[in-house]
């Protein structure tokens, strides 16, 4: 009877612990969280994203100007440079629906360190409540770096909301962590190939 009871309050105080553990991050992450943002964490259920790496050759017929794969499904962003030596893999945001999601082939068009931002009309229909600009900065949704895509609107950004990403929390846009978009930013270039699967 004794060593059952130990049992159950060394699970309790397992299960506490461990409770404890998993909400301290999104606790702590609060206060650098964007209104927009805590209005898209508050209805999205959390899904880590599911890392496997992958060779570029199913994906590209070459490296040049290197490759950017997203996988949609396992919410991670893959790249590759153009000399094959570098292989990144990273955790990533994606859109909340599939109607909000792109998939296909494009490029890098454009590297913005600092983006400002301002929702689509679709976003102010469905959010009339949200400023119709944001500048640089803590409370821009685009964190600290953006690569802008041919397609108009689609972006491969960072995030002040870490709770986001391994998500599905976008609005049509790629979310990574602000270290990860800094690094990647680093790594590609105008005209970097893209491939969102």
């Amino acid at each position: 009877m004794e060593h059952s009871t130990r049992n159950m309050l060394n699970r309790r105080n397992f299960l506490i612990g461990t409770a404890a553990v998993i909400g301290a991050p999104a606790l702590a992450q609060t206060g650098n969280t964007t209104q927009m943002e805590k209005d898209v964490t508050a209805r999205v259920p959390r899904n880590i994203s599911s890392f496997q790496s992958r060779n570029w050759q199913p994906y590209f017929s070459n490296l040049r100007n290197g490759a950017v794969l997203v996988d949609i499904d396992s919410r991670t962003l893959h790249f590759w440079s153009a000399d094959g030596t570098t292989y990144r893999l990273y955790p990533s945001s994606v859109p909340l629906s599939e109607d909000m999601t792109r998939r296909g082939r494009t490029s890098v068009i454009q590297k913005v360190e600092g983006p400002s931002w301002s929702p689509t009309a679709n976003m102010l229909k469905r959010n009339p409540d949200w400023p119709r600009f944001v500048p640089p900065g803590p409370d821009n949704p685009l964190g600290t770096h953006a690569l802008y895509l041919g397609w108009k609107y689609y972006r491969i950004h960072g995030t002040h909301d870490t709770r986001k990403i391994g998500r599905k929390s976008s609005n049509g846009c790629i979310g990574l962590y602000n270290q990860h978009i800094a690094e990647l930013f680093s790594l590609t270039r105008v005209g970097t190939q893209v491939l969102l699967i």
